[in-house]
């Protein structure tokens, strides 16, 4: 057992962090072993791009699940590689609707059989081993947990208890 896997929960972060770091390096290699100049991180809007026409930087960040300023900066790079454009909706002048430019397009032909690839791989990676079956469901479980319950707040109530603990002695 090596240093993060016995220090528990006191690492969890640090263990996800090195694991999504891990698989998205692996994801990034795949892709330029193909030839596609393609960054893993550009996924999310890429793929509600690829199934909306136009969504403002607002909807973008909401579905996933990021603040306004990171979406922003995130749709700024891809303008600067000339993948996405955006424009004034007609509706309402305050929002800015995001589209793939001609460019984004082919480079999503590209990347889509790179998609159904990476997918198949995964379920074949995670289907050999009983355990990393239940590692998506595990993780929505805990993804929930979260958002029900203020983890900060619950330490902090487990300190109070143990200092209250400690005075009764």
């Amino acid at each position: 057992m090596n240093l993060y896997q016995s220090l528990g929960y006191l690492v969890l972060g640090s263990r996800l962090r090195r694991l999504s770091e891990a698989f998205l390096a692996e994801i990034n290699r795949a892709y330029q072993n193909e030839g596609i100049d393609f960054d893993a991180s550009w996924f999310p809007v890429f793929y509600l791009l690829s199934k909306n026409d136009a969504l403002s930087i607002k909807e973008l960040s909401e579905q996933i699940e990021v603040s306004h300023p990171a979406a922003s900066q995130l749709i700024t790079n891809l303008k600067n590689r000339g993948l996405v454009t955006s424009a004034t909706c007609a509706d309402d002048g305050r929002r800015q609707l995001v589209t793939l430019t001609e460019t984004g397009r082919k480079l999503l032909e590209q990347i889509l059989p790179m998609w159904e690839a990476i997918n198949k791989a995964m379920t074949e990676l995670i289907d050999s081993d009983s355990m990393s079956k239940q590692l998506l469901p595990a993780i929505t479980a805990l993804e929930n947990e979260f958002r029900s319950i203020s983890l900060s707040d619950l330490i902090s109530n487990k300190l109070a208890s143990n200092l209250k603990s400690a005075g009764d002695e």
